[in-house]
């Protein structure tokens, strides 16, 4: 049973992870990226759409990850090239794609809320392993995606901490004006950033399509790009701590469906759905005046030059 539910844990924490992480890429620039919900919605509409006309599960992906990053440009320039206020810019992208895509689901396939089926990414593991005790349950779902999404913040707190291009995007985010003045492109490093934020934001809302789910349903991202932004936060914007929120949450999330499967007959369902995001909601009461920020985060630079 406990095999079972750390599977589940994990598969549930997956889409987190990559937004919470795509998050702190963003801000770590000095960039905040509200618009990881509409990213991860759009990533999820654009992978189904890209699956189900290509026929190839694959070029689904990429098309969800494009469609992310395309949107984190959007963001980019609005919050780096106009100095608009980033909050706004976001919102923007969170309500156009909440519209749009519930809008076109009924467009193309003359019905809202659902998609046809699509093709899944293949499991790394053949369906015999689930009988092995122990990890069993938990490597008989894995996939490629869930790989990258546990290595990701390891990989990323080695780019942040040890690296001279990582370094140059943590000056970037705290005194962009002292980064300009060694020579550090400033903007160039903000839409790097805002741009990879939005392609792992894709990725996330991908995965909930051809991982999870095998089809689109309207408003799926259900919040989780808001969540990841709470992970971000409670981890202190350090990628293994938003991992470990995330993961976190994800445990969250998968005890509250056992829990519904034993007690539901005393229980109404929406309680228990509701246990990530109580959760969420403490962790920040707790946590976020503890927590500081990159300097420059939500600020946005004119350059001096």
């Amino acid at each position: 049973m406990i095999s079972w539910v750390l599977a589940s844990a994990i598969q549930a924490s997956v889409p987190l992870i990559l937004a919470a992480e795509a998050g702190l890429v963003s801000e770590r620039s000095g960039v905040v990226n509200l618009a990881l919900e509409g990213m991860m919605l759009s990533g999820a509409f654009a992978s189904m759409i890209g699956a189900s006309v290509c026929g190839n599960v694959w070029l689904g992906l990429l098309c969800g990850v494009a469609v992310g990053a395309v949107l984190g440009l959007v963001h980019a320039y609005a919050s780096v090239t106009w100095a608009a206020d980033q909050i706004i810019s976001a919102t923007g992208i969170n309500v156009v794609a909440a519209g749009g895509t519930s809008f076109l689901l009924k467009v193309i396939f003359r019905h809202a809320g659902t998609s046809p089926a699509v093709p899944t990414i293949p499991k790394l593991f053949p369906v015999g392993i689930a009988q092995l005790p122990g990890v069993g349950p938990i490597l008989m779902n894995m996939t490629v995606i869930d790989v990258f999404a546990l290595a990701l913040p390891f990989a990323l707190l080695y780019f942040y901490q040890q690296t001279p291009m990582g370094l140059r995007v943590r000056s970037v985010g705290e005194r962009p004006d002292a980064a300009e003045s060694v020579g550090i492109p400033v903007h160039r490093v903000r839409y790097v950033s805002v741009v990879a934020s939005g392609a792992l934001a894709g990725l996330a809302g991908a995965y909930l399509v051809l991982d999870v789910l095998g089809f689109f349903q309207q408003d799926m991202s259900a919040g989780r790009g808001y969540l990841g932004l709470v992970a971000m936060i409670f981890g202190k914007w350090n990628p293994v701590g938003a991992f470990l929120a995330a993961l976190f949450f994800g445990l969250a999330d998968a005890v509250q469906i056992a829990l519904q499967l034993n007690l539901a007959a005393a229980i109404p369902k929406e309680a228990f759905l509701a246990l990530p995001y109580v959760l969420a909601l403490l962790a920040l009461a707790g946590f976020v005046g503890r927590a500081e920020a990159p300097e420059a985060d939500g600020k946005p630079y004119v350059s001096q030059k």
